[in-house]
């Protein structure tokens, strides 16, 4: 997993948004927080971008629904769209008041 984690920092890709404004996107810090996610470090995963865990989840929820066909799977995935959501929008928050 090191490997990944390794080729994954040497090939990040910059933020266009933070390149032309100067300001952080609520999606900065994503890249830094996966690679921390794959190398065992939750604590620093969730001080860089604390809604990653809900966001994945939310993916994998769904693409589990688009193969199984939950029965309530559609209300599960818009509850946790929203909660990941509101998780983004009030880190984002924080992040620009800091």
């Amino acid at each position: 997993m090191n490997q990944l984690a390794d080729w994954l920092e040497k090939h990040q890709m910059t933020c266009f948004y933070r390149q032309i404004s100067g300001i952080d996107c609520p999606g900065c810090g994503m890249q830094r927080s996966f690679i921390c996610l794959v190398r065992g470090d939750f604590a620093y995963s969730f001080q860089y971008y604390p809604a990653l865990l809900p966001v994945l989840f939310t993916l994998t929820l769904t693409a589990l629904h688009l193969f199984f066909k939950f029965k309530n799977g559609a209300s599960f995935i818009k509850y946790s769209f929203l909660l990941t959501i509101s998780i983004v929008v009030v880190s984002y928050i924080i992040k620009l008041i800091r």
